[in-house]
């Protein structure tokens, strides 16, 4: 059984005497907090919290982080306070320890929420130390490796956990060691047979190829020496949940998957290693397409690498990956490579350069998590953003910008600064006019083209694919209803405080402030913003703000003779709403209903509807087309027509002519003879609706054209 003298030998390779007894204080600490607490397996607990600090040891982590895996379950599970391990072991490690520890005193209504909400916390306490994450990680990989005590449905959850959130994280920091152990073991967890039966099959074709792979290895080996290159070639092989997805996804059996196996050829400077690539291509021939440049273009986590595929002996394709020894520490230990170099007490580029990039993505996070919802939105977006297929994308000044595969040029803008999102409205790829929607590829220059009224649309939500862009795109559309829900309220309010013949500017501020006391408010906006969204009848809070003010009730003129009605344009933005049962045009009479989070809802004086909402006249309004009014409106129309062929193209053709858009078309037969076609148009006003009309009766087919509402 492991022990912490172990440890402490192990950690004598690299941290100095004093930390070392620190970490074993920490340990002994522990295991006097989890005295008497057993693990499912029946062994003393101590041992997980021993068996994490062993995980991190291995990859060089500073003697705090280790301090922090032996103290980690102490908060959840025992009775000792943060504050508490803060006098022992120093604020640092108590702040680890508790971004590391659960939510265990907060229960909620379902686990996924719970689970989102312990993530929040743990991406709050990554912001204050990235240490926080590595921890974690070590810490779900051993209760992955002791999954056996657990239900199998417990098992599952867990398992799938980790395959979607701590698996993909472990590979956005680069920590592939990590990475490739919680997806087999969650594989294995999820899908024991499979994972069981392929392990047989990799074991079975080991043996059988083993003279080939050994002749590949010698032959790249003598090639190396041959030309005077430092090099050593070993061999790989794929993990479990890799061969299963390329088996699953290429609908191929285990004995058409040839590249089980693959190379690494380690050096020592990046000039060896295109060196080394031209003796490996001149070797054996390249499979085209299937050659990528890590190094020039690293990787998000930080990976760099050479990456080609070869036409081996018997055409069986030979997977070559080609780095150099630090770029190998980083492949296998990513972020935490940061803190091996500094355990040495020296400071190297590439993990230099991992961290900052660490640091940069939970920045991210954060802005993304002050732009969510709620914690489950936040976390779909976390799962979106972590393990997308890149592409890469340039700027006009030669920057590089790498996005996911099948992003667009509004998920561009965004990466490149919020600000640029919400204001664009067209881009240049390669110099070229395109419209935002476009699916970019990689090597194209992009140029955003910006103005300064511009804003987001509620259909950008459709096209984007990265998680910035649409929390970025839904925090501006929540402000944009909130600025316009205010300037209706106080539209609505100063309509309606008319009737004591004052308005909200004449208004001192006491009643004002009395009102947003009673009512629990913080400000002037809020009470406005409640009003245009319908929650607040402006005619009672008028009222209300008029008796502060003069302290007793004021009689009051009719509202309706005091004021005409609002004017409307169509294009007020989010808070004005048409009715779909209705279909309102510019020239229809209407008026306007009051919705509870909607805003003014618009219908046509006739809608049937309104006779249910005029229960309630306080939240009815009359309204009044603006002269200014020059948007396009849908309206469904139901046209009885002969049956003919090019139907369809005719009736394209004449809306065409008449300046208007066919939005949606349906076609029904009637009878063997008869045809029913629902149209809806898109048309800017009545006298444009009267015209098309005129014009489909010209036509000797058409018989009877019904305009739809309710």
């Amino acid at each position: 059984m492991f022990t912490i003298d172990d440890l402490a030998d192990r950690l004598g390779g690299y941290l100095p005497q004093d930390e070392i007894q620190q970490v074993k204080r920490a340990f002994y600490y522990a295991e006097q907090a989890h005295d008497g607490q057993r693990r499912r397996s029946g062994e003393p607990y101590v041992t997980h919290p021993l068996a994490v600090a062993n995980i991190l040891a291995n990859m060089h982590m500073d003697h705090q982080s280790l301090m922090a895996a032996m103290l980690h379950d102490v908060i959840e599970d025992t009775g000792v306070a943060k504050e508490a391990l803060g006098e022992q072991f120093g604020k640092p490690v108590a702040e680890l320890v508790d971004g590391v520890s659960k939510l265990t005193q907060i229960t909620f209504e379902d686990k996924a929420v719970a689970q989102a909400e312990n993530f929040q916390k743990m991406v709050l306490a990554m912001s204050r130390d990235i240490r926080v994450i590595i921890v974690k990680l070590a810490d779900r990989l051993h209760n992955m490796r002791t999954l056996g005590a657990l239900r199998p449905e417990k098992k599952r959850r867990i398992a799938r956990e980790t395959l979607e959130i701590y698996a993909r994280i472990a590979s956005r920091l680069g920590i592939n060691t990590i990475r490739v152990e919680l997806e087999d073991l969650s594989f294995q967890a999820l899908h024991p047979m499979r994972a069981e039966r392929i392990k047989r099959a990799v074991a079975s074709a080991r043996g059988h190829r083993r003279s080939t792979i050994r002749q590949v290895q010698n032959s790249l080996q003598k090639s190396l020496d041959d030309e005077g290159l430092n090099g050593s070639v070993v061999g790989r092989q794929k993990h479990l949940l890799s061969i299963y997805r390329k088996m699953r996804d290429q609908r191929k059996s285990f004995a058409e998957i040839m590249d089980v196996f693959g190379f690494r050829i380690i050096t020592e400077d990046v000039d060896s290693c295109y060196r080394i690539l031209g003796v490996v291509h001149n070797l054996y021939k390249p499979v085209p397409g299937r050659f990528k440049d890590y190094i020039a273009i690293p990787k998000a986590n930080g990976y760099q690498s050479l990456h080609t595929t070869l036409f081996g002996s018997g055409g069986m394709p030979i997977e070559v990956q080609i780095r150099t020894r630090e770029m190998e520490a980083m492949a296998n230990n990513g972020i935490a490579a940061h803190w091996l170099y500094k355990a040495g007490q020296t400071e190297h580029p590439i993990a230099e350069g991992s961290h900052a990039r660490a640091r940069a993505w939970v920045k991210g996070l954060l802005e993304m998590q002050r732009h969510a919802g709620d914690s489950l939105e936040f976390i779909e977006h976390v799962k979106n953003d972590l393990f997308p297929d890149d592409i890469y994308v340039f700027t006009p000044k030669g920057d590089i910008m790498e996005l996911p595969q099948g992003a667009t040029v509004i998920d561009f803008a965004y990466s490149v600064h919020t600000d640029i999102g919400n204001s664009c409205i067209a881009c240049r790829i390669d110099r070229h006019l395109a419209p935002l929607s476009t699916r970019l590829q990689s090597g194209q220059t992009l140029e955003i083209i910006t103005a300064p009224g511009a804003r987001p649309n509620l259909a950008w939500l459709n096209v984007v694919v990265t998680a910035k862009a649409r929390s970025a795109i839904r925090h501006a559309l929540k402000h944009q209803q909130h600025t316009e829900a205010v300037q209706l309220g106080r539209r609505l309010l100063n309509k309606a405080l008319a009737e004591f013949e004052t308005s909200l500017e004449e208004l001192p501020a006491k009643p004002l402030e009395s009102l947003l006391g009673e009512l629990g408010l913080k400000s002037e906006d809020a009470l406005l913003e409640s009003i245009g969204l319908g929650t607040r009848v402006a005619h009672v809070v008028s009222r209300r703000l008029v008796d502060l003010q003069h302290g007793e009730p004021v009689p009051s003129r009719s509202e309706r003779q005091a004021q005409g009605p609002i004017l409307i344009s169509g294009a007020e933005g989010m808070v004005i709403k048409f009715a779909r049962c209705c279909h309102p045009l510019p020239g229809d009479p209407v008026i306007g209903h009051l919705s509870a989070g909607k805003g003014i809802v618009v219908h046509r004086d006739d809608c049937r509807n309104l006779a249910e909402l005029k229960s309630d006249p306080d939240k009815l309004f009359a309204l009044e087309w603006s002269d200014q009014a020059d948007e396009d409106f849908p309206v469904p129309l139901r046209l009885e027509i002969e049956s003919r062929r090019g139907l369809v193209a005719e009736l394209a053709s004449l809306v065409t002519d008449a300046d208007a858009n066919i939005e949606r078309i349906g076609i029904e037969e009637r009878d063997a003879r008869l045809s029913i076609v629902n149209l809806t148009l898109a048309v800017r006003n009545r006298v444009h609706l009267a015209r098309i009309i005129k014009r489909l009766r010209n036509l000797s087919h058409v018989g009877r054209i019904t305009r739809l509402g309710n």
